[in-house]
């Protein structure tokens, strides 16, 4: 059938697929090929019209009568027994004493084309909702890409910071770190207690075993801190072979104590590197902060500091809670507050051997 003598219902379907022709009394006579995809198993012909549309706008439309009066006028409808899909429509008469109802979808397009499983051949030639389903769709992948940019560039981001703030070797954390909560936690007025670990015997490995095994001791070192502090501790590397544990909110000696012996004996646990055993062991000062009087994190590492100048003195492989008394027992201490980790002064029982 050429295009010059097509039926009028056919070339509605063409031309509005998604039209019905309605009866003056309000029955469907017929639906558009989209229409029926609305609701495919439904017969259509001879169902009345409001009775499987909602009209929720204008809302006093009961019944074919009132619809009559405001023919022309855009409606706004919905499936009453499918997916409740936003419909627009307008109705218009015809000679016969029937009328036309087109639908469309307007702004509920792309929940339409999920709800109904739509495509392209659905709608008309001239109709710009294909179009429209393209800018929605290159727009989304373009948010996509974004979206995932942003991601990488944020966990590049979050890499870089983290890595600015980790022993590379340990994973745990390092000097910079440690200043950084230390001066928090003295700022919120945060009580700690911060031990300062030196490792004994640990440049023995190293010369003997070389540096390879003394990295491994290291990380070995680093598991031990790890198994014998809590998840809220911090556990930071701050020298080659220099230690400091945070243990915020702990201020008992006793518990200090139980958790210094506990590193102690789980550093001196034997390392086997390449079938070569070796042994460290370490020395600890611990300072107390109750979190109320003045202090600085030069003084709080200065003292743990003095204390355990006061371990390695007593021996190594203890520990020595600090006390005003210890100062006397240190060579003078420089005029300026030294940084986290040095040390008062030299001293042959503060090298590690």
């Amino acid at each position: 059938m050429s295009l010059h003598s097509l039926p009028t219902a056919q070339a509605l379907d063409i031309l509005a697929p998604m039209h019905l022709r309605v009866s003056r009394t309000g029955h469907i006579l017929h639906a558009g090929p989209t229409t029926r995809k609305l609701r495919p198993h439904a017969t259509w012909e001879g169902e009345r019209l409001l009775e499987v549309f909602y009209l929720t706008r204008p809302r006093e439309v009961q019944t074919i009568g009132e619809l009559e009066a405001i023919f022309g006028r855009r409606l706004h409808l919905s499936l009453r027994d499918g997916p409740r899909t936003a419909l627009s429509g307008v109705a218009v008469p015809l000679e016969d004493g029937t009328f036309i109802l087109n639908l469309s979808f307007g702004l509920s397009l792309l929940q339409a084309v999920d709800d109904f499983a739509l495509t392209q051949t659905d709608f008309a030639a001239t109709d710009h909702a294909i179009e429209m389903l393209y800018l929605i769709e290159a727009k989304t992948v373009a948010m996509d890409a974004s979206r995932k940019l942003n991601t990488k560039l944020e966990q590049a981001r979050a890499a870089a910071e983290a890595q600015a703030f980790t022993d590379m070797l340990t994973g745990l954390e390092n000097r910079r770190a440690l200043d950084l909560a230390l001066e928090r936690m003295i700022e919120r007025g945060t009580a700690f207690a911060l031990m300062h670990v030196d490792l004994d015997f640990f440049k023995q490995v190293n010369d003997t075993l070389g540096h390879a095994a003394g990295d491994f001791v290291l990380v070995e070192t680093a598991k031990a801190f790890r198994a014998c502090t809590r998840a809220s501790d911090i556990v930071a590397r701050v020298g080659g072979d220099e230690f400091v544990v945070v243990l915020p909110g702990l201020l008992s000696p006793k518990e200090l104590g139980c958790i210094g012996t506990r590193i102690i004996r789980q550093l001196e646990q034997p390392h086997d590197y390449q079938g070569q055993i070796s042994r460290i062991s370490g020395s600890i000062g611990t300072v107390i902060w109750d979190g109320a009087a003045a202090t600085s994190s030069e003084l709080v590492m200065y003292q743990a500091d003095v204390a355990l100048y006061a371990s390695k003195r007593a021996g190594r492989g203890r520990q020595t809670f600090y006390d005003p008394e210890l100062d006397a027992n240190i060579p003078p201490v420089p005029a300026r507050p030294r940084r986290t980790g040095a040390k008062p002064a030299a001293d042959p029982a503060r090298t590690g051997q």
